[in-house]
């Protein structure tokens, strides 16, 4: 057997189970409150001091005067009479009494005017919740566009509808940046996908497939994971970079720079590629090394990847007016100076082709996730990236980062020196 147990709230109409019907008991129970107090003490304190008692009248025969002059009753007639002081204390008791039934009354009258005020007061001091209530009800996941927008004074349910604004603010912002990393992941997922699918039903799927086709299919099938990969491995840092277990720690630059050269050394070299390191120690910063280690690793392999044959690629760390830098330069196609700026957004494609060259490089500059990743990392480090860039020369991309290892005579400008490359000028 159930047995459903419901509560007193729960009979109650939905009217007086609202905020503003407690607030309108509040009011009036301390409006009452206060009100008994003041004329319960009123009261007592006009008791103790006027002595109120009730009339206690004398009984008073009548008499009269004989011709000797002597005091004889005069039958039947009696009368009531009191001292002056017994009037006055029975007059005293009867206008407390008159002003406590009074009171009294007033009481019940204020009582019911105080439930309307209450309620008016009330109702007009929850427009703006109602106004908050209303908007929230109307957002969904969909559509975050709706804002409070509250007017009036500057007051608690004003900095509280503003505070709601910014939260939407930033939840729209997050969604729709959500919802554009997994659209543009799922188109970038899509070709490899498509390619590995072609190779294998056409070539990897049949046995009488020729060596040749199968290995060149195998290859074109290993690119295309290897494309995966990176997408996923990005997509990776960027989470954990976005973690609330992230714990910052002094990270050597030039340790980690120097882990990021001797993994790309080979690729570099299989491309002819000269990679100069120029890895000055002692500066350190303060952050999550894994993140900074794939920052760099972004760098490099869009360096590798883009830069031309037998061309030089440099690598290098250092530190100016208080902030730690690592820099990347390559001999690539360079960026147009109106790319500058978009090249840090996902998937960024740029049409500028590079020059010819002995070992060319893949051709046209696409950031993919990469940049952005870069951009992400050493931004939530405090720190900023900048790009100097010229078509057909190359470019040099620096992550700047608030240094640890300052000294009592080196203080931090208030933002990286990035007016000039800190490579200097190109030879």
């Amino acid at each position: 057997m159930k047995i459903f147990r419901t509560g007193v709230t729960s009979r109650l109409p939905r009217w007086a189970q609202t905020i503003r019907f407690r607030l309108t008991l509040t009011y009036s129970a301390v409006l009452i409150a206060l009100s008994a107090l003041l004329l319960g003490g009123l009261y007592f304190a006009l008791s103790a001091y006027l002595d109120p008692k009730p009339l206690d009248p004398i009984t008073v025969k009548k008499v009269t005067y004989a011709n000797n002059g002597e005091i004889k009753l005069k039958p039947g007639y009696i009368i009531q009479a009191a001292e002056i002081s017994s009037i006055q204390s029975a007059v005293n008791y009867q206008t407390l009494q008159t002003m406590r039934n009074y009171s009294a009354a007033g009481m019940g009258v204020l009582f019911l005017v105080s439930l309307g005020t209450g309620w008016w007061l009330s109702g007009r001091a929850l427009r703006p919740v109602r106004a908050i209530t209303a908007t929230a009800q109307d957002i969904s996941a969909t559509d975050l566009s709706r804002r409070i927008a509250l007017t009036g004074p500057r007051d608690e349910l004003r900095n509280l509808a503003d505070t709601v604004d910014d939260m939407l603010v930033r939840l729209e912002s997050a969604f729709v940046a959500q919802r554009q990393l997994v659209d543009d992941a799922s188109h970038e997922l899509r070709n490899p996908l498509a390619v590995i699918q072609a190779n294998v039903d056409a070539v990897l799927a049949h046995d009488d497939t020729p060596v040749e086709d199968r290995a060149q299919a195998t290859a074109i099938v290993s690119r295309a994971i290897q494309r995966m990969t990176r997408l996923v491995e990005d997509l990776l840092a960027s989470a954990r970079r976005s973690s609330p277990a992230f714990v910052d720690a002094d990270i050597d630059l030039a340790g980690i720079a120097g882990e990021a050269a001797e993994e790309y050394a080979l690729l570099a070299a299989d491309r002819e590629i000269h990679l100069v390191r120029r890895l000055a120690p002692g500066p350190i910063a303060a952050g999550d090394a894994s993140a900074l280690r794939r920052a760099v690793d972004n760098l490099l392999s869009n360096a590798v990847r883009l830069a031309r044959g037998g061309s030089e690629l440099v690598l290098a760390v250092g530190s100016r007016n208080g902030w730690a830098w690592i820099a990347v330069r390559d001999e690539g196609p360079g960026i147009a100076e109106e790319d500058a700026d978009r090249v840090f957004d996902r998937f960024f494609r740029s049409g500028q082709r590079q020059s010819p060259a002995t070992v060319p490089s893949t051709g046209q500059r696409r950031a993919g996730l990469g940049l952005a990743i870069v951009r992400q990392i050493v931004e939530s480090h405090g720190g900023s990236v900048s790009l100097y860039s010229e078509v057909g020369v190359g470019s040099t991309f620096v992550l700047w980062l608030p240094e640890r290892s300052l000294t009592s005579d080196t203080r931090r400008t208030p933002t990286p020196p990035a007016d000039e490359d800190p490579l200097g000028p190109r030879a």
